[in-house]
């Protein structure tokens, strides 16, 4: 499976892979880059996945459903006014020939929830980034915790495809708290992918497991630090 990468809106990025003529879009948080790549690569939208509610992992979904009416949309319950397909934690089902797995991370948001395809890629919104992770807006630092600790116990060559990019201010923050040379070896890297143009994702869960101070926190009490910390880098 070969997953796109569109950017959109400031800094998001949406998803979208094919199976034969559909197309399956993750988190469209604008519709006019998704509507375009469906256009020059004649495609049709089959299925919507969405993380959370935020307007900018939603609002290209409106126009979408206008111009292709037969999508499909699943989504956790906090965006059931958007999703006929309410999905939750523990969930699991076939798109298109390929597993779809659903797990809570909450924290950054009440209801997100990450989507793991075929056990190789992570479709995690804005719960997890590259070095760092989303802000929990929620204020339940404890449900945070919890999607770090289970983000961390995936196998290490599970692909992270986060909503943001975020990655060198994460980095930047990241070699605060790690003093391993890989830290900054990995920021020049990326770096210079991003001057390039290029994206400084997909991730690993391997990869993450050097860089992200916030996902290799001992305790409940080290998150909260680092991501109080985090808010104010």
């Amino acid at each position: 499976m070969k997953i796109r990468l569109l950017p959109a809106l400031t800094d998001n990025y949406i998803y979208i892979w094919k199976v034969g003529k559909k197309a399956v879009i993750v988190d469209p948080g604008e519709a006019k880059c998704v509507l375009d790549y469906l256009e020059e690569n004649n495609l049709e939208a089959g299925a919507i996945l969405i993380t959370h509610v935020h307007y900018d992992h939603v609002d290209g979904i409106g126009e979408i459903v206008d111009n292709y009416p037969n999508v499909k949309i699943y989504g956790p319950k906090e965006v059931k006014h958007l999703a006929e397909n309410i999905l939750q934690d523990g969930d699991k089902f076939d798109l298109y020939g390929s597993e779809i797995k659903v797990f809570l991370t909450a924290g950054h948001s009440e209801g997100h929830i990450t989507y793991l395809v075929d056990g190789k890629h992570l479709l995690c919104g804005d719960a997890l980034f590259s070095a760092g992770c989303g802000r929990i807006f929620t204020e339940n630092y404890v449900a945070g915790y919890k999607s770090m600790e289970f983000f961390r116990n995936l196998n290490e060559d599970v692909k992270v495809y986060s909503g943001h990019e975020y990655t060198l201010t994460n980095l930047k923050f990241s070699m605060t708290q790690i003093s391993d040379d890989f830290v900054k070896k990995y920021f020049e890297k990326m770096k210079s992918n991003i001057d390039k143009g290029f994206a400084s994702l997909p991730s690993t869960i391997g990869i993450e497991k050097k860089i992200n101070p916030l996902l290799m926190a001992n305790n409940i009490e080290e998150f909260i630090r680092l991501r109080k910390l985090r808010d104010n880098f």
